[in-house]
């Protein structure tokens, strides 16, 4: 196992767009040489994801918020609970980052890791999020996303993608690959998609065209259903 690079900056204090919160900013850089894939497993906070070409590094820039103004509690409580860590492992890069169940007494406090990651465009993508909104784009390798709650909008992804989603808007926009969707609540909109798109719903709209092979959508729970431009066939829940 290869350890991890690690540049840390601190900005603690009280900001002013919410000043009960401290937080501090980490920085994580991992080399890439032997590394097919990444994978982020995120507690709560929001996640912007950007392939880069060329790049030989992983870089994650880490905001950590703890809502407490008191800043020898909040820095107490990141030593005590948070797990922030990028390493290799085997041939995949595993990013950690979520705060661990501190106690009875912390239950309402919410500490939350926000995550701004720069990858190899190439590597392949696997992220399991607790909740937060996820940005992503221009990432060419295979993408599995399994998500709780928040927002999703994915841009310009060149592989295969299969989301995983309790709750929020899912927007889709420019996929090399075919894409598979699960999705508890929420509305879903893709768009120009060189395979074929499959949709197992329970709630929330569906608007989807430009899809140069199929169109399945396995089970429609409520919510209209709008498509266009779609190459291949169409199946639709009957019921």
């Amino acid at each position: 196992m290869r350890s991890l690079l690690v540049m840390t900056v601190f900005l603690a204090g009280q900001t002013s767009a919410a000043w009960i919160d401290y937080e501090e900013v980490r920085e994580l850089t991992l080399d890439t040489g032997g590394i097919d894939s990444l994978s982020i497993d995120n507690g709560s906070g929001s996640i912007d994801i950007v392939g880069v070409s060329g790049a030989t590094d992983i870089t994650v820039k880490a905001t950590i918020v703890v809502p407490d103004k008191n800043e020898d509690k909040a820095q107490k409580r990141i030593e005590r609970d948070l797990v922030l860590v990028l390493e290799q492992v085997g041939d995949s890069a595993v990013l950690k980052a979520y705060f661990e169940q501190g106690g009875f007494f912390d239950f309402g406090d919410s500490p939350s890791v926000q995550l701004a990651v720069r990858m190899p465009e190439h590597l392949g993508l696997q992220v399991d999020d607790g909740s937060g909104s996820i940005e992503l784009t221009n990432v060419r390798g295979n993408i599995v996303l399994d998500d709780g709650s928040g927002s999703i909008l994915m841009t310009d992804v060149g592989g295969n993608v299969e989301i995983d989603d309790g709750s929020g808007a899912i927007t889709v926009h420019s996929v090399g690959g075919n894409i598979y969707i699960n999705d508890g609540s929420g509305s879903i909109e893709v768009r120009d998609v060189a395979g074929s798109v499959t949709i197992d719903d329970g709630s929330g709209g569906i608007d989807v065209s430009d899809v140069e092979q199929d169109l399945i959508i396995v089970e429609d729970g409520s919510g209209g259903l709008d498509f266009s431009n779609i190459a291949g066939r169409v199946e639709t829940d009957s019921r």
